[in-house]
């Protein structure tokens, strides 16, 4: 097992994720090595640089790792085994527009990252900064390991694969581990079995980031899908979080990414499979009218729209925490979180097997979506090795909604490629979220967001600049 690695971290000046990360891999036993940052906001990097060299030397750390800060890109990439890529692309400003924006003309969106208008306008920011990570990677590190936790997850880890083709990435999100969380709390409140860990229960995941679906969970030899009827005629009215075992009604005291599970419960009940991430993305996927015709969905569906002047506050509020620890006013307290990167890693780097899922490329492992687009599945990872494993095909209701978005993510991906205003335009207006709005209506929001976020589109030749 190869045990002293090089990391480069491309968004080091992260407000959270890289923090939860360095704690991460802080406390997983037999690494050393180097972690290098790099990001465009420098200050922040090199904080998380002190927070980092804080947390290496808190006695409870078990890995042996430095931090630094590249100077450039190619100076961060240059040598490394692995490679995390996590930004925000663009500011709260372009995002403010992504969420905001459609609401004029009565599209709500929940996060506005993946799907509906402010996915695409997002995607089409984001693509050419992973163009120039991937050029990057290969002339740097080719053979490292590339994980991207940037959303939108689907289309810029396929951005990744179309710029270098032999690329090693994959894309993780931790969606679908909360979506198993809740299967556990059916298990354990239909049985009165004790409360199972996620990892001891097999599903069968398929589908696109975000938009995910279980078809099958087992524990040992008990069948979980089945037990959601039973489950459904107790909670189904008031919902279920299943964040906190102890207060399963935890989303109605207004945590903005908690919900009552009610939509996936619904979805279930329609189409006999299970969504497997937040209520608060898959209604993004689907057709206004289902979920987000009102602009404030917790009173029907249970859970909440989160507005960024939320984000920005807590984005304060992180920075002000950040400056605490790295500057010793507040103690380091390393804890491990839920989340399965160091798992992931160890397991790419010789240790023990793991099957989990992630984001690849479909070769066939997703039999009903083309070839080639990027799907959550299951995969198997070993020693320099990942293998995804084949699903079965989803039920054909399920399927008809994830072959619209799977055909979306892949013109939305050429899109942004090409720089093609009128493609992006296209997929832009078959979002479910923009069923009914009117084609001069579209236009018009289509080039005001476009004109939002113009500094991030200077390559793209758009006919936004004049006011629609």
């Amino acid at each position: 097992m190869k045990r002293n690695i090089k990391l480069a971290y491309i968004g080091g000046g992260s407000k959270q994720w890289a923090r939860i990360f360095m704690n991460d891999l802080a406390l997983t036993d037999g690494l050393s090595g180097q972690v290098m940052l790099y990001d465009t906001d420098v200050a922040a990097a090199e904080r998380n640089c002190r927070i980092g060299t804080r947390i290496a030397e808190d006695p409870a750390c078990v890995s042996g790792f430095s931090y630094s800060v590249g100077a450039t890109l190619e100076e961060t990439l240059r040598g490394a085994d692995v490679v995390v890529i996590s930004i925000l692309p663009g500011t709260f400003s372009e995002m403010q527009s992504d969420v905001h924006a459609p609401e004029a003309y009565g599209i709500y969106q929940t996060v506005g990252d993946t799907a509906g208008p402010g996915g695409v306008l997002r995607a089409m920011r984001t693509v050419p900064l992973y163009e120039g990570f991937a050029r990057a990677i290969e002339r740097c590190c080719p053979r490292a390991w590339v994980l991207n936790l940037t959303n939108p997850m689907s289309v810029c880890t396929g951005a990744l694969y179309a710029v270098y083709p032999k690329i090693k990435a994959f894309g993780c999100c931790h969606e679908v581990f909360h979506a198993q969380d809740f299967l556990c709390a059916v298990h354990h409140e239909t049985t009165g079995e004790p409360l199972i860990a996620r990892q001891a229960l097999q599903t069968e995941v398929c589908g696109l980031n975000h938009f995910t679906w279980i078809t099958s969970a087992r524990y040992q030899e008990q069948d979980v899908l089945s037990m959601l009827p039973a489950f459904m005629e107790k909670y189904f009215a008031s919902g279920y979080c299943a964040s906190d075992p102890a207060d399963p009604m935890l989303h109605r005291k207004g945590d903005y990414f908690q919900c009552g599970n009610r939509v996936k419960m619904d979805l279930f009940r329609r189409f006999g499979a299970l969504g497997a991430a937040g209520d608060r993305h898959l209604v993004e996927f689907l057709d206004r009218g289902w979920y987000l015709s009102d602009p404030e969905p917790f009173a029907s569906w249970g859970f909440y729209r989160t507005p960024v002047d939320f984000r920005v506050k807590q984005q304060r509020a992180l920075i002000e925490e950040g400056e605490a620890l790295a500057w010793g006013k507040k103690p380091i307290a390393l804890t491990r979180s839920d989340e399965e990167l160091m798992r992931m890693l160890m397991a790419l780097l010789g240790g023990e097997k793991l099957l989990t899922n992630v984001n690849l490329p479909n070769v066939g492992q997703t039999p009903t979506l083309p070839l080639g687009t990027v799907v959550e599945t299951n995969c198997l990872f070993a020693s320099d090795s990942l293998c995804p494993v084949a699903a079965k095909p989803l039920p054909a209701g399920v399927d008809a909604l994830v072959q619209r978005s799977a055909h979306n993510n892949n013109a939305l991906l050429d899109a942004c490629l090409r720089r093609d205003e009128a493609l992006a335009f296209q997929v832009f207006m078959n979002q479910p979220l923009c069923a009914g709005l009117a084609l001069a209506d579209g236009e018009r929001l289509f080039a005001k967001m476009c004109r939002d976020t113009a500094a991030y589109l200077t390559d793209w030749k758009g006919n936004w600049q004049e006011e629609a």
